[in-house]
């Protein structure tokens, strides 16, 4: 935990900007792999509830009284049972006391609490659910049918929490910073196991083993495949193959939960081709221009459509793309090789609050999304920059031949795209290089302090050294 002040300091200024209601924050429980008492490992408590309350048992719930002022804690303390088991723990009149709630009250009060809101005719506040026991318990306390969840969540209490939770103060950058310490030891662990004849499921497993021995966890379920083209390739029990790409798409998360997010492509055999080079080196330089770019006040869809824009004219000169560079980036062709956006909010969740809708997180009263063109319609990011904001600049190039084929089939941005040429590139797979930034007073710098390599002869050195 921080110090007590830290959350004291966050409720504070959660009950100023809701300014009124009763405000119900649920901790997640514990969630079965495959029978009751076979949970998955670590637990994960809720960020939101470990933002404001920093307590990371499971089976609590923090009700913020704004009108009376009052806080209070409530959950049921374990029994001698969990006890022989797990060992004791701080009671539930402890743990409100560490986070600085002055009172704590047992599971069955909270239908309590919530009848009386409700007779008051007061609103109760909570958050969008996305577990489906927490469905049930709102379900039971406050007569809202699971479907209806989402769209009755309050809309106060989002805005709040996302303004609060997406600048980051000292203490949240350094545990960012420690996340990607740790993120440099996976990387660089993918790297030097990477050989021809290990297998996909081998590396992945070691570089979660990395971040399970120096934090709480993986902050996202580990992508290391040769088939770079799939956003989410999850590692697999095929062999590393001479002369292809390894994709690692990583990160770690601290004891407190704070997250880094790093992706690095390398040639399986420490050496790239020179097509893979040219392709390569196209995403750095995306990369590259997306730091250049960023600071305060800037949109980052503005900087997302620079990247797409320099992609598209380095694709022109490999003969892959043709035409005007603005129109194409206007009709979505580059989508083709970018289907996703530029980056994402990063924090306590590796999609920072993404649970709480994209729509409030990634979006402004001025830069609203754009849910028609394909590729466009993925971008998690597109608001003004503000100082403190923790975002991942993540482009990429990919060859997914069930889309080349099927835009070929439909005509599609044939003005645009030498589908003659795409079809030589079936069998290259996909790039795409991450990293995480802090937005700075007057720009922007990368988070981490050691860098995992990414230009092509520092990955090539790295890789024959190691």
């Amino acid at each position: 935990m921080f110090s007590k002040e830290t959350y004291v300091n966050r409720r504070t200024e959660l009950k100023k900007l809701v300014k009124s209601g009763v405000i119900i924050l649920f901790g997640n429980n514990e969630s079965p792999a495959n029978f009751p008492a076979n949970g998955y490992y670590p637990f994960r408590q809720d960020s939101s509830f470990l933002y404001y309350f920093g307590l990371q048992r499971d089976g609590l719930v923090g009700v913020i009284d704004i009108d009376n002022d009052t806080e209070t804690l409530v959950g049921d303390d374990i029994d001698i049972d969990d006890i022989v088991w797990y060992g004791s723990v701080n009671s539930v009149s402890n743990m409100a006391e560490s986070c600085g709630v002055k009172n704590s009250a047992p599971m069955k009060q909270l239908q309590v609490i919530c009848n009386n809101a409700l007779r008051d005719k007061r609103q109760v506040h909570f958050l969008p659910p996305y577990r489906h026991d927490t469905m049930i318990q709102i379900f039971d306390l406050l007569g809202i049918h699971p479907n209806q969840q989402r769209e009755q969540a309050s809309l106060e209490l989002i805005n709040a929490v996302v303004k609060q939770r997406s600048t980051k103060s000292q203490l949240e950058i350094e545990e960012i910073e420690r996340a990607c310490a740790v993120g440099y030891k996976m990387h660089t662990t993918a790297m030097r196991l990477t050989k021809p004849g290990v297998t996909e499921k081998f590396v992945g497993g070691q570089v979660d083993g990395i971040a399970n021995s120096y934090g709480s966890m993986t902050s996202f379920p580990t992508i290391f495949t040769q088939h770079g083209e799939i956003m989410h390739g999850n590692p697999s029990m095929a062999v590393l193959e001479s002369g292809r790409l390894a994709l690692c798409d990583c990160g770690a998360e601290t004891m407190e939960h704070y997250c880094s997010d790093n992706t690095r492509t390398f040639p399986v055999n420490g050496k790239f081709t020179q097509r893979q080079l040219e392709i390569y080196s196209i995403v750095v330089d995306c990369h590259d221009l997306a730091l250049s770019l960023a600071k305060p006040g800037v949109k980052y869809f503005d900087v997302h459509l620079g990247v797409c824009r320099l992609m598209t004219d380095r694709l022109k000169e490999l003969g892959l793309m043709k035409g005007d560079t603005e129109a194409a980036v206007r009709a979505g062709a580059h989508a083709m090789f970018l289907p996703h956006g530029l980056g994402h909010m990063m924090g306590m969740d590796v999609h920072d609050m993404e649970g709480l809708g994209q729509i409030h997180v990634g979006f402004d009263e001025e830069t609203r999304p754009n849910l028609e063109q394909f590729g466009t319609n993925c971008l998690r990011m597109g608001r003004k920059l503000e100082e403190g904001f923790v975002i991942t600049d993540e482009p990429g190039i990919y060859f997914i031949p069930a889309l080349i084929d099927e835009w070929r089939a439909k005509g599609l941005h044939t003005d645009f795209i030498n589908y003659e040429k795409l079809e030589t590139y079936k069998d290259f797979g996909g790039i795409r290089i991450e990293d995480d930034l802090l937005i700075t007073k007057d720009g922007c710098r990368f988070l981490g302090e050691e860098r995992i390599p990414y230009h092509p002869k520092d990955v090539e050195e790295f890789m024959s050294k190691n």
